[in-house]
């Protein structure tokens, strides 16, 4: 049997002690209601899961500008808050923890997902080569437009408005979504970012709206329940940049300076090699952040207490092995055999894939 007991042992993140490393990635799973309140199946999902250290949840997006699937949550109405109070206390009954993951997509959108049709909103007017998720199945993302100075500052606020109404919900703190190509992500890469005031050109300045999004939410959450998530490795949403190590490198940098929770890295992404050029690059930009490190992608129970072990990492997300395996935390304890996840099942649909995943002793 392979001790996996380090993965147990609780660690200090901010000011909460985590009763073991292993947490539950941000899932998007479309299921919410059509006006991005969840359904009550969520309630029974996240319960099932309060043993992971921490609960993040599915990416929630901040307006309705800032969706970008069919039936993702939001958490901007009192009714948000209605349906996210209800998941949060389940959770808590469990004797769980849970941060909402604030998303806003930018240009991985399309029109007949927003208010009045309008274009998605990004750092500059390029269209992404990428699909979304509609009514219609999945189709190009739509062109975006530039926003403006007061779509910045509207923007701005609606990351307040969010971390208000997760507060208000219950959630143990927030995080940040910063990765995977979408709004935050676009800003940062010079792929996409090609603007010429204070929001583009220098590191420094398409740094910028990144770090004035965390100085808002960070008057409604101590730095300490607030994380980011970042993915320098750039293979989602059609991303790029011309010196991502010389970029993230300065990321990394500038949120040691604050006191956050963690910051929480996408490693690998399902499907990829495992380049040994680019795991190099994650271990040299690792060395440039000083504070609580969360790794995501391709980790299994062996690899956690490798990285853990060797002081690399201090906890890990996972996310499918998380969908399939309802008690993962258990089952990585005792070493049991993991449930097989149902990829068909991912995305939309009911219970069926969703809450209905055996334990080890077959009861929900």
């Amino acid at each position: 049997m392979t001790d996996h007991s380090l993965l147990f042992e609780p660690i200090r993140m901010g000011d909460l002690t985590l009763p073991n490393r292993v947490l539950m990635a941000p899932l998007t799973r479309n299921r919410s209601q059509g006006d991005g309140t969840p359904r009550e199946w969520a309630e029974t999902y996240y319960r099932q899961r309060a043993s992971a250290g921490l609960i993040f949840s599915e990416a929630t997006q901040i307006s309705d500008m800032g969706k970008g699937y069919l039936d993702t949550p939001g958490i901007y109405t009192q009714a948000h808050v209605d349906g996210w109070k209800k998941v949060v206390d389940a959770v808590h009954a469990g004797g769980g923890r849970i941060f909402c993951q604030l998303w806003h997509v930018g240009r991985i959108s399309h029109v007949s997902l927003l208010p009045e049709g309008k274009q998605p909103v990004s750092a500059s007017a390029i269209q992404a080569d990428a699909q979304t998720y509609t009514a219609n199945g999945f189709e190009q993302v739509s062109e975006p437009v530039a926003l403006d100075a007061d779509g910045i500052a509207k923007t701005i606020a609606d990351f307040h408005t969010a971390a208000e109404c997760a507060k208000r919900a219950g959630f143990d703190g927030i995080e940040v979504h910063a990765a995977n190509g979408y709004l935050l992500d676009q800003f940062l890469q010079d792929g996409v970012n090609k603007r010429d005031d204070n929001y583009g050109g220098s590191i420094e300045n398409r740094m910028r709206l990144l770090s004035e999004v965390l100085d808002t939410v960070s008057q409604v959450y101590p730095e300490e329940r607030i994380g980011v998530r970042l993915s320098p490795l750039g293979q989602a949403g059609d991303i790029s940049d011309s010196n991502p190590e010389k970029l993230f490198s300065a990321v990394y940098q500038k949120l040691s300076e604050r006191d956050l929770a963690y910051l929480h890295v996408v490693e690998a992404f399902p499907g990829s090699d495992g380049d040994s050029e680019a795991q190099a690059l994650i271990r040299r930009l690792r060395e440039q952040y000083d504070g609580f490190y969360i790794a995501n992608g391709g980790y299994d129970a062996e690899s956690a207490v490798s990285e853990i072990d060797g002081w690399n990492i201090d906890a890990v997300t996972f996310g499918r092995s998380f969908i399939a395996n309802p008690d993962l935390p258990e089952r990585y304890r005792r070493d049991a055999k993991l449930n097989k996840p149902d990829q068909d099942t991912f995305y939309g649909g009911d219970e069926k894939g969703y809450t209905d995943y055996p334990f080890l002793d077959d009861r929900h």
